[in-house]
């Protein structure tokens, strides 16, 4: 069984071709012009994956598509609905189009939700039945599996996972809201703050680390962190505590078996996880006596928004 797994972003399209044990078999790519008809990018779309289905000999063998795709869109339908980062798709159906140019059966979600589908399945998750994978990077994404399944809500429009309060009246969020988790715990959140420190501490190393990085980014505070800067153990410090205090709300609501992160936070590895872990082992989780929840890093990474995709039809 072959399926075609697409992660759609606001500038380009990744797809790659997944068997039915998770495997990359072959991959694909395209630049998106977000100011260009959704008709035409998604035409040259259909293109490349008939060609390269032609290409790779797996006519005939390709059971359907699965697409992982930012907004909020009619899953049933395939109705994009509004996507921010790719306006002129609002009110598009991505779905019957792409059935129409290739024949195949199609299978829509929001990409958060097919990536953590793709961690639950394939990945990091695999040995669970209940996990939660959160995205650390511009903002803060995430999605819910429970026994194998996505949970999202009504009408699907749930599973905001960075938007919920942490600070009542604290930092302006992107969604207009204030006090967000994605406002404290996103890498946006910590380039701010850094940038901060910076200012009002013209002496900390985090002026020679932007120097040597090329500029100001989520890894600053943890490079200086590690070479003993105050300001810069502060910021982290700051950081892991917002992180760590939005997880456990998430364990002491759905009590997930594993909660994964991925995302350019997530990179700094056992550095960051062990002073996440620390904390909420130090803060019990909640109640005393509840079940310890696992801090796993993503191990499908980029791919796990392709592989998820795929998982719509997979799982099946």
């Amino acid at each position: 069984m072959i399926v075609i797994g697409i992660d759609v972003g606001g500038t380009s399209i990744k797809g790659a071709f997944i068997n039915e044990k998770g495997n990359i078999l072959s991959r694909f790519s395209m630049k998106v012009n977000k100011r260009s008809a959704p008709e035409k990018e998604v035409k040259e779309l259909c293109s490349i994956i008939n060609k390269s289905i032609k290409e790779n000999k797996y006519t005939g063998k390709v059971s359907g598509i699965g697409i992982g795709m930012p907004g909020i869109m009619d899953f049933d339908s395939g109705l994009v609905i509004n996507s921010p980062n790719l306006p002129t798709w609002n009110n598009f159906n991505l779905k019957a189009f792409i059935h129409k140019e290739t024949g195949l059966n199609v299978e829509i979600n929001n990409d958060a939700n097919v990536a953590a589908l793709g961690e639950a399945t394939f990945g990091s998750g695999k040995k669970y039945k209940n996990i939660i994978m959160i995205t650390l990077g511009t903002g803060v994404g995430g999605g819910i599996v429970i026994d194998g399944k996505i949970v999202d809500g009504h009408l699907h429009q749930g599973a905001e996972l960075g938007h919920m309060v942490i600070s009542v009246g604290g930092r302006k969020c992107g969604c207009g809201r204030r006090g967000c988790f994605e406002a404290y715990a996103s890498a946006t959140a910590l380039i701010k703050e850094t940038k901060k420190m910076m200012k009002s501490h013209p002496e900390s190393l985090l002026y020679e680390v932007g120097h040597e990085l090329g500029g100001v980014d989520a890894r600053n505070a943890f490079v200086a962190s590690k070479r003993g800067d105050k300001c810069a153990i502060k910021l982290v410090d700051e950081y892991v505590m917002y992180l760590s205090e939005g997880l456990i709300n998430y364990c002491n609501i759905f009590r997930p078996e594993a909660i994964i992160l991925s995302g350019g936070v997530a990179n700094e590895g056992e550095y960051l996880f062990n002073k996440v872990k620390n904390y909420m082992t130090e803060h019990n989780f909640g109640m005393k006596g509840s079940p310890k929840v696992e801090i796993l890093p993503s191990e499908l990474g980029y791919d796990s928004g392709k592989i998820g995709a795929a998982c719509l039809l997979l799982n099946k």
